[in-house]
């Protein structure tokens, strides 16, 4: 599994990173969805790229990520509403300090949040691209979004071309067993290290080894996403370089280049 898909750093730089962000895209209904961000292209082309929000839905830490891939790779990002029609886990009561909460986001995770529900939804959005003439789409997703991207790209027939998992939730080895498509793989401090080595070693006897990709980032889970906080300058930087991976990853894994 390479550490470096791009020498060319240069070619990886993102937009500049804001603490204030408004996102730049729009909402739709789309694939049973009835909202969907979509950010790019207003149209599909013969890329695209699904994301998978963490816990706590839409916030602009997330959809900043999505702009940035779609700015660099001029591809479409579709970030549905996972959680429709119930609500996101609120950011003030994680991590949960009570036993109560605690029960509480258990049994979020075992109801509107567990992972399998999604899976299902995430193939059908790959699918109806599909449908569309997109011709590869691929799949990243964060926290509990980051165990549903790899859950999804492992099914039979997945329309997903690579997938990528970004400080995930629930991390599981047996995951990736039956995985045949490229594994961009980002844990954080938080993430269990011997899961991370036993994917490793599992990916590593795969043909996809070589456009997969991994890097463990010496931070808190959630750096990446509604957890994000910019205006800390060493988050910042983390951010940052996460966000040019993955423009790098799905540069090669979908063989389009990334916009200078």
């Amino acid at each position: 599994m390479s550490t470096v898909h791009n020498t060319n750093q240069a070619c990886c730089s993102i937009p500049p990173v804001k603490s204030d962000y408004a996102p730049k895209g729009f909402y739709k209904s789309y694939a049973g969805f009835s909202k969907v961000y979509v950010t790019g292209p207003k149209t599909p082309g013969k890329v695209a790229l699904v994301s998978v929000y963490d816990i706590f839905g839409f916030k602009p830490q997330t959809q900043q990520g999505a702009d940035i891939l779609a700015e660099k790779l001029n591809v479409q990002v579709l970030m549905p509403d996972f959680f429709e029609p119930g609500e996101p886990w609120p950011v003030d009561q994680f991590p949960p300090k009570t036993d109560e909460e605690k029960a509480k986001l258990q049994q979020f995770f075992g109801g509107i949040a567990n992972p399998g529900n999604a899976v299902e939804k995430a193939i059908n959005v790959g699918k109806a691209l599909k449908s569309e003439g997109v011709e590869f789409v691929g799949l990243y997703g964060y926290c509990w979004g980051g165990k549903v991207t790899i859950l999804s790209g492992s099914k039979e027939g997945t329309p997903f071309g690579a997938v990528a998992s970004i400080h995930p939730a629930m991390l599981s080895h047996d995951d990736v067993t039956n995985l045949s498509i490229p594994l961009g793989l980002y844990p954080s401090n938080d993430e269990p290290a011997d899961e991370t080595k036993q994917i490793l070693e599992i990916i590593s006897k795969k043909p996809i080894s070589e456009k997969s990709d991994y890097k463990h980032y010496d931070t808190f889970h959630g750096f990446a996403a509604a957890r994000a906080n910019l205006d800390d300058p060493e988050n910042k930087k983390q951010y940052e370089d996460l966000y040019a991976r993955l423009v790098s990853y799905f540069s090669k894994t979908a063989g389009i280049p990334v916009k200078e």
